[in-house]
């Protein structure tokens, strides 16, 4: 039978493609932190804005734009823009809670330093289902959950909507990563259908 895959969640993976300078990473380990739920996270909310980020915004701000113009393919003139950006530190032993990412349409994640033997993100399917048959061999059709490697220079994009989580840090580092909100300017919707709206930037 040919199966094919309707309304899917598009998922986008890209790679920095170098090695990230060390003063990118200095900048980055010296942030100071306060306790979240499970591991911590920066008290600077708009990291990627930093001057010494700047590589590192361009290549997230590229990869979202092709995110974006091949998933939405808009109408009209609109793109996605960075609101919120800050970095994750999970040590062996610690965890990222299951969350999504309200007030964003778009969110990511990048990793500065990552192991892809031992880091994984996972991501869950929500909704509910009121007959649930157990599968003999999961697939991207059946399963509640599924995971990827990270690995360091990789970036995830996905819905802001869509549920994801790190289990606990296995191995002797430190899991870094950059996560970002966004949401968009420009004209969304139409006036013929009484839906138009015209979005600024902050």
């Amino acid at each position: 039978m040919n199966i094919n895959n309707l309304f899917p969640t598009a998922v986008g993976f890209s790679k920095l493609g170098r090695d990230l300078t060390e003063q990118e990473l200095l900048f980055i380990r010296e942030q100071t932190r306060h306790p979240n739920e499970g591991n911590t996270t920066s008290d600077n909310r708009k990291i990627l804005k930093s001057v010494e980020m700047t590589d590192i915004r361009e290549f997230i701000e590229d990869a979202m734009l092709d995110y974006f113009k091949s998933v939405y393919a808009p109408k009209f003139d609109v793109t996605p823009y960075i609101t919120q950006s800050w970095a994750n530190f999970t040590e062996p032993g610690q965890y990222h809670h299951k969350h999504a990412h309200p007030n964003s349409i778009i969110s990511g994640v990048f990793y500065p330093q990552a192991d892809r033997e031992t880091d994984k993100i996972y991501f869950y399917k929500d909704s509910y289902e009121q007959i649930k048959i157990p599968a003999g061999e999961y697939n991207p059709h059946n399963s509640e959950s599924w995971w990827y490697e990270t690995g360091t220079g990789d970036l995830i994009i996905f819905p802001s909507h869509l549920t994801h989580m790190v289990q606990t840090k296995q191995g002797k580092d430190t899991r870094i990563s950059i996560s970002f909100n966004t949401f968009v300017k420009g004209y969304i919707g139409s006036d013929e259908s009484l839906t138009g709206l015209h979005l600024g930037e902050e």
